[in-house]
């Protein structure tokens, strides 16, 4: 879990998550997205990948990013769980009997 956060805590790897949601997308399309080099790019990618919120796929030349969004999800609902929140707690109280 703590890979996760770590990757979600850079806003330019959340932007790549949320262009992600749309589809996959190359290597080459995200980093046009962003005003930093291939090499910042490559990292942000391999945080990604380390955090398994991303699944790489070779494409001839290109590298085909797709979003793993049960990980992002099964992370922030551990999270949520770990704090006792859940979905026993978004339930409405009852009313105590009169």
């Amino acid at each position: 879990m703590s890979q996760v956060f770590r990757a979600l805590s850079d806003p330019t790897r959340r932007r790549v998550l949320q262009l992600l949601q749309k589809g996959p997308m190359s290597a080459g399309e995200l980093s046009d997205q962003f005003d930093v080099s291939k090499p910042t790019m490559s990292a942000h990618f391999a945080v990604l990948k380390e955090a398994d919120l991303v699944h790489a796929e070779k494409a001839g030349k290109s590298v085909i990013y797709h979003l793993k969004l049960s990980v992002l999800e099964e992370a922030l609902l551990g999270f949520v769980h770990s704090f006792g929140l859940g979905a026993e707690a978004s339930e409405p109280e009852k009313e105590p009997a009169k």
